[in-house]
């Protein structure tokens, strides 16, 4: 192939989803490929592998391309290229998996891109009790996209207008909160699909959850990758929580342990015995309906909605995945922060009253010296 050294091209992308095709996107784009054989395309957190074919001729021509078609397979175009891992948080839960996450309430990119490397399988955007909202939590979801994490978006409030504009950012999850009844659970899967199954609103031809559109696979893959997770904090939802997990669509049952003490009245003592039996009480409950699911269905093991929640001081992460939990937040970005600057002070003052002591310590000694 004669070398290119850069060129103009027209992209066309066709999806095709059965008996059904979409119409093509046009894409016009100067490009400098290091390798003019393969194009990567990123969508929902996942980069999505696109062959093209180029037709040898100048650098001063056009180059050819043929139509291409995004998936979210994992692809390996040879040695030294870069590997694909395209599976996502529901793939693997239903693999069996235990993730561990982080949440997010700095609204920092650096910190979102730190967590990432470090390895949590998830991080959570907090738009519940962070600083941020939409425009914030964009540039945190690209450091993560970077980074190769999923993101997950948890919301201010239950509503369509705020899961219709977190869902076009491309999170692999959205988290609603205060969920109290299987009415308002049904309200977030309605939140989360497209008419005619629910409500959202639909730009996915431009939006970033779609590539801005390149993504041509977007509406095939969407709400069978989401993940569609209702926090029952409250005791009128551990109540509820067994018709909670019964709504189709509800993918994971996620405890609040904070908001539930306050409910009960234990604001000061989330630990308090009885806060932690009721927790208990619903785990079971909710790890019991998967059972009951997979019965329903004439199969063996678990189906239905995961079980999630929030490590606390008094309940650890290795308990709760001991206890059944598929995902556990471990930790608060701003938590860990706290807990290192606080304990670098005081090792520092700690440090600084030894010296002191030892200093008085060698003028006694020398005092003593002295005077005999």
């Amino acid at each position: 192939m004669a070398a290119v050294s850069s060129f103009s091209t027209t992209i066309t992308a066709t999806a095709a989803t059965g008996s059904q095709r979409n119409p093509p996107l046009l894409l016009s784009k100067t490009l400098n490929p290091p390798n003019p054989s393969f194009l990567y395309l990123r969508s929902n957190q996942t980069l999505a592998p696109v062959s093209i074919s180029i037709t040898s001729q100048s650098s001063k021509k056009r180059a050819s391309f043929s139509r291409i078609r995004a998936s979210s397979s994992s692809l390996d175009p040879g040695p030294g290229s870069l590997t694909l891992h395209s599976r996502t948080l529901k793939s693997r839960l239903a693999a069996g998996e235990t993730l561990y996450g982080l949440f997010l309430m700095s609204f920092s990119p650096t910190l979102a891109e730190i967590a990432g490397l470090a390895g949590y399988d998830y991080v959570v955007v907090d738009m519940e009790h962070g600083p941020g909202g939409i425009a914030e939590a964009l540039p945190c979801l690209r450091a993560l996209a970077a980074a190769h994490t999923p993101a997950i978006l948890r919301l201010p409030e239950s509503s369509a207008a705020w899961a219709k504009k977190a869902l076009d950012l491309g999170p692999q999850g959205l988290m609603f909160p205060m969920v109290e009844t299987p009415a308002a659970a049904e309200l977030a899967v309605s939140c989360s699909r497209f008419p005619l199954r629910g409500v959202r609103g639909s730009a996915h031809t431009v939006v970033r959850a779609s590539a801005y559109g390149i993504d041509d696979g977007y509406l095939a893959r969407v709400e069978e990758e989401l993940l569609v997770m209702c926090q029952v904090e409250t005791a009128a939802g551990v109540a509820e929580i067994e018709a909670i997990a019964a709504v189709e669509g509800v993918d994971v049952v996620q405890m609040g342990p904070l908001d539930l003490s306050a409910s009960m009245g234990y604001l000061w003592d989330p630990g308090n015995r009885k806060v932690r039996e009721v927790m208990k009480d619903a785990e079971r409950r909710v790890l019991g309906m998967r059972k009951k699911v997979a019965a329903a269905e004439g199969g063996s093991g678990e189906r239905g909605p995961y079980l999630g929640g929030f490590a606390m001081p008094h309940d650890r992460p290795e308990d709760m995945k001991m206890r059944g939990y598929h995902m556990v937040a471990g930790a608060v970005d701003l938590g860990i922060f706290r807990q290192a600057v606080v304990e670098d002070v005081r090792r520092f003052r700690s440090a600084e009253v030894e010296i002191g002591e030892e200093d008085d310590e060698d003028a006694a000694t020398d005092e003593e010296y002295w005077s005999e």
